[in-house]
């Protein structure tokens, strides 16, 4: 019996079965086995009269977007598939980014902080053979999933929303002037928020293979001595399996979470999440100073997060709006999910509102609400700087290396360019003294990225960066235009508008400083 078998079957509920399920999915995106759904399909009939503004499919993530445009006065529906109820794991965010539930009148102060299930400061940052790097008050506060959601329900329901539960989505016919959700629900526009393995976005990508993955494994133990500290990216072994390891902690309610991840390709041949999980067992003694025997294991936690470098995704039909995984609208560095939503939802709830407003529910100008953002494009190149390819050849010590001493110069440029990165969020100023720090004080670690990486990709990722300085530049620029954008009919505001956000967002404007 392996170490997964032994401990997860310790778990209740059938924990190796899911795992096992999570890899059966893994491996037909690795082989690109999956059948395309055809689940949205056209009909030039008119619809008539629809019953509501928004359908929202998908309610775990779904519920935040639904409940700021309820609050707004929309006439809102949200399917879930089986019972809206948020995990037992905390969501980890930085405080900052939390003050958008308020501004949004989605929730009190007094929620927000009952929302707030742990706190801890400061974070580490630190690779084999280099210094250590602490950080305050990024990705310190882990929130309760099962409370935000049950508060963002009630919320949702009183400002008129309707909850649809055990409502899977099956299928949409789009309509000229709306959209058939499941044969029996009409409405004006349908928000897909099913995630990565959207059917929706299955469609729409084609059976597009991913052009890179993200395998995270991990766990919430007790019996670990108390630490008040957390990890945000950590390495203390080389190369193994043609993977690079990377190490999370956060202290949470139920214990201590660690979290093991690696970046990779889809190559068929790359390792499953099981045998991650057996290394993540392997390690784990390693990493905190502590036998497994010595640990009461709460919880396992396993995923996958594709990515695509056509992101956002545009979808070829009108009416249907991706959000959030489904969009593919994280960083190829995060795990998106809540944190990627929580980023956009201010952007998202104005920007839909307007759509619906000026009747802008066109592809091409619902396109307009996933701009092409240069600082998410940049971190292309760092994913591939932290990967490397499943018969690549680079010296064993060569990533933590090159990581160590970026980190290095980052931390001598201070906080503004340290915290932003740390939270996904890439700035042209930042980026270029970094870049520049870099490459003079550890020019041979440089140069040894080129072959690893590829000519090709680093040609392309400089177009992306010239793009970050123009996006910067477009964004300090903007405010001089409001006159004039004032003066416009709705319609044009809407484009307008949606142009100064994909500035903002596009040159990682959108950080607000703690």
């Amino acid at each position: 019996m392996s170490l997964t078998e032994e401990i997860l079957s310790q778990l209740p509920g059938d924990v190796l079965g899911g795992l096992r399920r999570t890899d059966a999915l893994l491996t037909s995106l690795r082989e690109n086995t999956a059948p395309i759904p055809n689940v949205v399909n056209e009909n030039q009939q008119p619809l008539g009269a629809v019953d509501w503004d928004v359908i929202i499919c998908g309610g775990t993530l779904g519920i935040l977007i639904g409940c700021a445009l309820a609050v707004k006065g929309l006439r809102v529906t949200l399917m879930e598939r089986g019972i809206l109820r948020g995990r037992e794991q905390e969501w980890n965010i930085s405080r900052k980014e939390l003050e958008v539930f308020v501004e949004l009148d989605l929730l009190t102060e007094e929620e927000l902080g009952r929302a707030i299930a742990t706190e801890y400061n400061p974070a580490r940052v630190s690779f084999q053979g280099g210094t250590e790097v602490w950080v305050k008050d990024v990705l310190n506060i882990g929130i309760d999933p099962v409370y935000l959601l049950d508060t963002l329900k009630t919320r949702f329901l009183a400002a008129g929303g309707d909850l649809l539960e055990n409502t899977p989505f099956s299928e949409v016919v789009i309509h000229p002037d709306g959209v058939m959700v499941n044969n029996q629900f009409k409405t004006r526009l349908l928000i897909d928020a099913m995630g990565h393995l959207s059917p929706i976005t299955q469609q729409a990508r084609q059976g597009q293979k991913p052009d890179a993955l993200c395998l995270v494994v991990g766990s919430c133990a007790q019996g670990f001595p108390e630490n008040h500290t957390g990890d945000l990216l950590l390495s203390f072994t080389s190369l193994q399996n043609q993977c690079q390891y990377f190490w999370e902690a956060f202290p949470a309610r139920d214990g201590r979470t660690t979290y093991l991840f690696t970046y990779m390709d889809a190559h068929p041949q790359r390792l499953s999440l099981e045998a991650l999980f057996e290394e993540y067992l392997r390690l784990l003694p390693e990493y905190q100073g502590m036998e497994l025997h010595q640990l009461k294991f709460q919880r396992a936690l396993f995923g996958f997060f594709p990515t695509y470098r056509q992101s956002p995704l545009k979808t070829p039909w009108n009416r249907i709006l991706p959000v959030g995984d489904s969009s593919g609208s994280q960083s190829p560095l995060s795990f998106g999910g809540f944190g990627a939503m929580v980023r956009h939802l201010k952007r998202l709830t104005f920007g839909i509102q307007e759509a619906l407003q000026t009747e802008q529910l066109s592809s091409s100008a619902l396109a307009l609400l996933q701009p092409y953002q240069p600082s998410l494009t940049v971190t292309w190149l760092f994913q591939k700087a932290m990967s490397v390819g499943v018969n690549q050849q680079i010296a064993p010590d060569q990533i933590n290396q090159l990581l160590s001493a970026v980190f290095q110069e980052m931390q001598q440029l201070g906080n503004p360019v340290l915290k932003p990165f740390l939270q996904d969020v890439v700035q042209f100023p930042a980026l270029t003294q970094t870049l520049l720090k870099t490459g003079l004080a550890h020019p041979g670690l440089v140069a040894k990225i080129i072959p690893q990486v590829g000519l090709i990709s680093l040609l392309d990722w400089m177009v992306h960066y010239g793009n970050l300085g123009v996006y910067t530049a477009l964004f300090w620029l903007s405010p001089m235009l409001e006159t004039l954008v004032k003066n416009q009919s709705s319609k044009q505001q809407y484009y307008w508008h949606r142009l100064v956000d994909s500035w903002k967002y596009g040159s990682g404007n959108d950080y607000i400083e703690e």
